[in-house]
Protein backbone atom coordinates (compact mmCIF):
# COMPACT_ATOMS: atom_id res chain seq x y z
CA UNK A 1 0.00 0.00 0.00
CA UNK A 2 1.24 3.56 -0.79
CA UNK A 3 0.52 7.76 0.42
CA UNK A 4 2.02 10.07 -1.42
CA UNK A 5 1.72 13.56 -1.07
CA UNK A 6 3.32 16.42 -3.41
CA UNK A 7 2.87 20.25 -2.53
CA UNK A 8 4.63 23.49 -2.75
CA UNK A 9 5.44 25.29 1.28
CA UNK A 10 7.10 28.85 1.69
CA UNK A 11 10.17 27.49 2.94
CA UNK A 12 13.20 27.49 1.15
CA UNK A 13 14.87 23.72 0.63
CA UNK A 14 17.83 24.37 2.73
CA UNK A 15 15.69 25.13 5.84
CA UNK A 16 13.33 22.10 5.26
CA UNK A 17 16.70 20.10 4.63
CA UNK A 18 17.99 20.86 8.44
CA UNK A 19 14.50 20.83 9.08
CA UNK A 20 13.78 16.94 8.44
CA UNK A 21 17.12 16.14 9.97
CA UNK A 22 15.48 17.82 13.70
CA UNK A 23 13.63 15.50 15.20
CA UNK A 24 12.33 18.23 17.41
CA UNK A 25 10.85 19.68 13.87
CA UNK A 26 9.59 15.92 12.90
CA UNK A 27 7.71 15.68 16.07
CA UNK A 28 6.31 19.31 15.67
CA UNK A 29 4.67 17.48 12.42
CA UNK A 30 2.30 14.91 14.78
CA UNK A 31 1.43 17.30 17.55
CA UNK A 32 -0.61 17.92 19.21
CA UNK A 33 -1.86 14.97 18.27
CA UNK A 34 1.20 12.54 18.67
CA UNK A 35 4.09 13.07 20.98
CA UNK A 36 6.80 11.03 20.26
CA UNK A 37 9.78 10.83 22.94
CA UNK A 38 13.09 8.85 23.23
CA UNK A 39 13.29 5.08 24.34
CA UNK A 40 16.86 4.82 25.15
CA UNK A 41 18.20 7.33 28.55
CA UNK A 42 20.25 9.77 26.04
CA UNK A 43 17.38 11.17 24.85
CA UNK A 44 16.40 11.80 21.00
CA UNK A 45 19.49 13.03 19.21
CA UNK A 46 20.05 16.74 17.95
CA UNK A 47 19.83 15.58 14.18
CA UNK A 48 18.68 12.60 12.69
CA UNK A 49 22.11 11.30 10.88
CA UNK A 50 22.49 8.97 7.98
CA UNK A 51 22.74 5.28 8.73
CA UNK A 52 21.25 5.96 12.31
CA UNK A 53 18.79 3.65 14.00
CA UNK A 54 17.04 5.61 16.87
CA UNK A 55 14.18 3.75 18.87
CA UNK A 56 10.87 6.06 19.67
CA UNK A 57 7.96 5.92 22.26
CA UNK A 58 4.64 7.41 20.25
CA UNK A 59 1.67 8.32 22.30
CA UNK A 60 -1.96 9.68 21.92
CA UNK A 61 -1.93 13.28 22.96
CA UNK A 62 1.41 12.48 25.29
CA UNK A 63 -1.23 9.91 27.60
CA UNK A 64 -2.23 6.75 25.65
CA UNK A 65 0.79 4.70 24.31
CA UNK A 66 1.07 4.32 21.03
CA UNK A 67 3.59 1.85 20.27
CA UNK A 68 7.37 1.77 19.84
CA UNK A 69 8.86 2.23 16.20
CA UNK A 70 12.38 2.14 15.19
CA UNK A 71 13.73 5.18 12.96
CA UNK A 72 16.25 4.14 10.47
CA UNK A 73 17.27 7.51 8.74
CA UNK A 74 19.22 7.43 5.44
CA UNK A 75 20.03 10.16 2.74
CA UNK A 76 20.24 10.16 -0.75
CA UNK A 77 21.25 12.77 -3.85
CA UNK A 78 19.72 13.08 -7.16
CA UNK A 79 18.37 15.53 -9.80
CA UNK A 80 15.30 15.62 -11.75
CA UNK A 81 14.43 17.76 -14.84
CA UNK A 82 14.15 20.91 -12.45
CA UNK A 83 17.85 20.45 -10.25
CA UNK A 84 18.41 19.00 -7.45
CA UNK A 85 16.76 16.23 -5.06
CA UNK A 86 17.84 15.58 -1.66
CA UNK A 87 15.30 12.55 -0.13
CA UNK A 88 15.68 11.82 3.69
CA UNK A 89 14.26 8.19 4.41
CA UNK A 90 12.89 6.23 7.02
CA UNK A 91 13.33 2.50 6.90
CA UNK A 92 12.72 1.63 10.27
CA UNK A 93 9.40 -0.46 11.40
CA UNK A 94 6.84 -0.09 14.03
CA UNK A 95 7.95 -2.73 16.93
CA UNK A 96 4.31 -2.58 19.11
CA UNK A 97 1.04 -0.79 18.96
CA UNK A 98 -0.77 -1.09 15.83
CA UNK A 99 1.58 -0.31 13.46
CA UNK A 100 3.55 -3.44 14.27
CA UNK A 101 1.37 -5.62 12.04
CA UNK A 102 3.31 -4.21 9.68
CA UNK A 103 6.22 -5.77 7.96
CA UNK A 104 7.11 -3.07 5.60
CA UNK A 105 7.51 0.41 6.55
CA UNK A 106 9.28 2.95 3.94
CA UNK A 107 8.98 6.57 4.50
CA UNK A 108 10.70 8.68 1.83
CA UNK A 109 10.51 12.73 1.48
CA UNK A 110 12.32 14.41 -1.00
CA UNK A 111 12.72 18.27 -1.04
CA UNK A 112 13.75 20.75 -4.06
CA UNK A 113 13.46 23.88 -4.85
CA UNK A 114 10.29 24.62 -6.23
CA UNK A 115 10.06 25.44 -9.58
CA UNK A 116 9.89 28.71 -10.80
CA UNK A 117 10.33 29.94 -6.94
CA UNK A 118 13.47 28.97 -5.47
CA UNK A 119 12.44 30.57 -2.41
CA UNK A 120 9.79 27.76 -1.45
CA UNK A 121 10.24 23.94 -1.55
CA UNK A 122 8.05 21.68 -3.67
CA UNK A 123 7.90 18.65 -1.11
CA UNK A 124 7.21 15.22 -1.85
CA UNK A 125 6.21 12.57 0.52
CA UNK A 126 5.89 8.84 -0.40
CA UNK A 127 4.88 5.99 2.88
CA UNK A 128 4.71 2.49 1.50
CA UNK A 129 3.89 -0.25 4.12
CA UNK A 130 2.37 -3.71 3.98
CA UNK A 131 2.08 -6.79 6.39
CA UNK A 132 -1.40 -8.50 7.15
CA UNK A 133 -3.41 -5.31 8.31
CA UNK A 134 -2.29 -2.94 5.61
CA UNK A 135 -5.46 -2.53 4.54
CA UNK A 136 -7.45 -1.77 7.22
CA UNK A 137 -4.51 0.69 8.20
CA UNK A 138 -4.65 2.75 4.82
CA UNK A 139 -7.55 4.81 5.82
CA UNK A 140 -5.85 5.82 9.55
CA UNK A 141 -2.28 6.43 7.93
CA UNK A 142 -4.43 8.15 4.63
CA UNK A 143 -5.98 10.58 7.12
CA UNK A 144 -2.71 11.18 9.53
CA UNK A 145 -0.50 12.32 6.13
CA UNK A 146 -3.26 14.66 5.35
CA UNK A 147 -2.74 16.03 8.49
CA UNK A 148 0.88 15.59 7.97
CA UNK A 149 0.65 17.92 4.86
CA UNK A 150 -1.21 20.39 6.65
CA UNK A 151 0.98 20.71 9.55
CA UNK A 152 4.49 20.89 7.39
CA UNK A 153 2.28 24.12 4.94
CA UNK A 154 1.60 25.68 8.67
CA UNK A 155 5.24 25.21 10.48
CA UNK A 156 7.49 25.36 7.17
CA UNK A 157 7.92 29.51 7.47
CA UNK A 158 9.21 29.25 10.87
CA UNK A 159 11.42 26.53 10.00
CA UNK A 160 14.01 29.49 7.95
CA UNK A 161 15.84 30.57 11.06
CA UNK A 162 17.97 33.64 9.08
CA UNK A 163 16.99 36.35 11.30
CA UNK A 164 15.72 39.58 9.34
CA UNK A 165 18.15 42.67 10.00
CA UNK A 166 16.76 45.65 11.43
CA UNK A 167 17.52 49.03 10.56
CA UNK A 168 20.31 50.75 12.86
CA UNK A 169 18.30 52.58 15.44
CA UNK A 170 18.87 56.57 13.80
CA UNK A 171 19.72 57.83 17.43
CA UNK A 172 23.35 55.24 17.29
Amino acid sequence: MRILLKFVIDCDADAVWRALHSPRAVAELYGPLMEMSPVIPDGLPTSWESGAEVPVQLSLAGAIPMGRQIIAASDRFTEDANGPVRIFRDSGIPLTGPLSSLDVWDHQMAVAPAPGDPSKTLWRDRLVFGGPTAPALWPVLWTMWQWREARVKALAPSWAHDPELSAPDATD
